[in-house]
C-alpha cells in the first residue's frame, strides 16, 4: 500500500482489534475508503491474509507484554538492568529471524529495524554501565565502613582484608 493509505490500514486494524465488526464488513469499508483515495480495492483472500498476520502479531506482543509485566513484578529494583538486556537481546532475535525468513523489506522497514536495534544496543550498555556504577558504589561504601571500623576497633590490616574478600568476594 501507498504511503497515503497508512491512515487507512491503521484504521483496519483498530477495527479488526476492537472485533466489533466482522471482517467482511471492515473489508468492505476499506476498500471503500481506499476508492476515497483514487486507490483500487483489496481482495478479501489478501485482506483476510493481511488481518491473521496483524492478528498473530498482536497476540505475540500482548504475550511479550503480559511475560514482560510478570518479570517486572518479581525483580528487584536492581534486577531491572537484566529485564533491559533480555528486552534487547530479544529485538535481536527478532531482527535476525525476520531476515533469516527472508521477508520482503523496504528501505523504511530497514532503517526501523536499524533504530531498534541501535536502541537495544544503546539500552543495554546503558544497563551494564548502571549496574557497573553501582557495582564500584558498593564497593567503595564496604571500603570506607571496613576502614572506619578498622581505625575505631584497631583491626588489623589482614583482618580488614579478609571481610574486604568476604564481602566482595575476590578483592584483598
Amino acid at each position: 500500500m501507498p504511503p497515503e493509505a497508512d491512515h487507512v490500514v491503521a484504521w483496519a486494524f483498530q477495527e479488526l482489534k476492537d472485533r466489533e465488526r466482522t471482517q467482511k464488513e471492515i473489508h468492505e469499508e476499506f476498500n471503500d475508503r481506499l476508492a476515497e483515495l483514487s486507490l483500487g480495492p483489496i481482495s478479501l483472500s489478501s485482506f483476510n491474509r493481511h488481518s491473521i498476520r496483524l492478528a498473530s502479531m498482536a497476540r505475540r506482543h500482548e504475550e511479550v507484554r503480559a511475560i514482560t509485566s510478570a518479570l517486572t513484578e518479581r525483580l528487584d529494583p536492581g534486577q531491572t538492568d537484566d529485564l533491559t538486556i533480555m528486552a534487547a537481546e530479544t529485538i535481536k532475535t527478532l531482527i535476525f529471524e525476520m531476515m533469516e525468513d527472508g521477508e520482503a523489506m523496504t528501505t523504511k522497514g530497514a532503517m526501523e529495524l536499524a533504530r531498534a536495534l541501535q536502541s537495544a544496543v544503546a539500552s543495554q550498555k546503558v544497563s551494564v554501565d548502571r549496574r557497573r556504577q553501582m557495582q564500584e558504589q558498593f564497593e567503595d561504601g564496604v571500603d570506607s565502613v571496613i576502614e572506619a571500623v578498622s581505625a575505631e576497633k584497631g583491626m588489623t590490616e589482614e583482618r580488614a582484608s579478609d571481610i574486604r574478600r568476604r564481602i566482595l568476594g575476590v578483592r584483598g
